[in-house]
């Protein structure tokens, strides 16, 4: 299909601006932080800043990939800034935020692929603000099980590494990641902290089918991944990975029932949900009791 065709009703975005969206803009902007909203060109962004939420993404905003899907900057990163730590926790507390949810740029280029940096991050949010629930979007760290160790042992409340799409599309999508890998790095969250709650998405639209989708989230559900996202792919530019499919909305309401179905704790299915949208909702509405880990 042509991608810059009119987009359906049901993708169409009311524009706003709030003093709430220029609130957190001003603050992401004098701590000189990267937010995935941004990097992205995520269509959620004005909503979300307006709710006072943000996904802040640490480590640059340079990625050593160059998934075809993504519209983050690809090449070589500047070096890990040690302020950023201090200046996320700070920002959390200013915009007294109850959820937050942290990713990064991949970094292959570094030893523990920005692991350290993730725990820091996770250690400033807790002594700034100890009643916040953190989630942190991880990279595969190359498979790296001493990285995914190390943040397992900060222990935020939610570990989130997405599939992104089908096993098939791997070649075209995501050139240097391996589905299989993705699963093991759910499965051994799990293995290594039963109490932290796993997440994952996947988007649609971009050449897979219904059969493959749910053996994906059935693939999802054997590694014990708890949440679940799934949205439409929208192709921030002409340069990126096709639309092949806009997703009919009564398609998203079939793959979030055909998910709790196999046993997903929570799934957010629709047109535009994105990994960290609305993230607070799945700890909310899990049904589990929160328990406090330190």
């Amino acid at each position: 299909m042509d991608q810059w065709q009119r987009k359906p009703e049901w993708l169409k975005i009311k524009n706003r601006t709030t003093e709430d969206y220029q609130k957190v803009s001003d603050i992401i902007q004098r701590l000189s932080l990267h937010t995935v909203c941004r990097e992205a060109a995520c269509p959620n962004q004005r909503e979300c800043f307006s709710r006072r939420t943000a996904t802040f993404m640490i480590l640059g905003s340079v990625c050593t990939r160059n998934c075809t899907f993504c519209n983050v900057t690809s090449g070589q990163p500047e070096p890990v800034d040690p302020i950023e730590p201090e200046h996320v926790g700070k920002a959390v507390f200013e915009l007294g935020l109850k959820h937050m949810v942290i990713t990064s740029v991949t970094r292959d280029d570094l030893d523990d692929g920005g692991a350290s940096q993730f725990v820091k991050v996770i250690q400033a949010i807790k002594q700034e603000v100890p009643s916040t629930t953190i989630e942190v979007l991880i990279p595969d760290f190359k498979g790296n099980l001493e990285s995914l160790k190390m943040v397992v042992m900060a222990n935020p409340h939610i570990i989130n590494h997405n599939i992104e799409t089908v096993p098939r599309l791997y070649p075209q999508v995501r050139p240097q990641a391996y589905y299989a890998r993705s699963l093991e790095l759910l499965a051994r969250v799990k293995e290594l902290e039963p109490a932290i709650f796993t997440k994952s998405g996947i988007m649609v639209g971009l050449g897979e089918g219904e059969h493959e989708v749910l053996e994906a989230f059935e693939d999802l559900r054997v590694v014990g991944c708890d949440f679940l996202t799934v949205g439409q792919y929208l192709a921030p530019s002409k340069r990126h990975h096709p639309v092949v499919e806009y997703v009919h909305p009564d398609i998203f309401a079939h793959f979030k029932k055909e998910a709790l179905k196999i046993g997903f704790l929570h799934v957010s299915s629709g047109p535009l949900v994105r990994s960290s949208y609305m993230a607070e909702e799945a700890l909310s509405k899990s049904g589990k009791l929160m328990v406090e880990r330190g």
